[in-house]
């Protein structure tokens, strides 16, 4: 298969940090394509928990096991790193409706950008619809690594303490 032929696709976020409802849509959209690009980006409107070098770091140790994916930081918009990386498809997780309205206003913006670049959602898988790195900050503190470990990779359990 050359380059041209391959299905790449580009699933952004924050990742701060990742959580198992990252991987869940990793790991499913890994199965949908030739090779799936996970870029870590930065959300101007939050106050980041990890550097972007970090959150490569750790979303690279906690995919490390599927072979199709690769991990990439970027800045800027993301239809442009989508264009960089050669793909034309840009995965999005949806969790809620409340999810769906936020990504749906962003893919018509990225149309407007972009129109030769669609969007898929692939909807959480229902243990993980209530899920965020959001979360993930306000109960690190409080609960025990096994209670910790049904929302984040174990592998991360000790980068969270570290920081929080």
């Amino acid at each position: 298969m050359t380059n041209s032929d391959s299905r790449v696709a580009v699933y952004t976020g924050s990742f701060d940090p990742i959580t198992l409802g990252h991987i869940n849509v990793i790991e499913r959209g890994s199965h949908l394509v030739d090779r799936l690009i996970v870029g870590v980006g930065l959300n101007a409107g939050k106050e980041a928990l990890f550097t972007p070098e970090e959150r490569v770091d750790l979303v690279r140790r906690t995919t490390e096991q599927f072979e199709n994916v690769e991990v990439r930081q970027f800045a800027g918009l993301a239809v442009n790193f989508v264009r960089e990386a050669g793909a034309r498809v840009i995965i999005r997780g949806i969790r809620s409706l409340s999810d769906m309205d936020a990504e749906f206003t962003m893919t018509l913006a990225n149309r407007k950008l972009d129109p030769g670049i669609e969007t898929v959602f692939l909807m959480a898988d229902e243990e993980f619809s209530h899920v965020s790195s959001s979360l993930i900050k306000q109960i690190t503190s409080l609960a025990g690594d096994e209670e910790l470990a049904r929302f984040v990779p174990e592998k991360i359990i000790p980068d969270l303490r570290r920081r929080l």
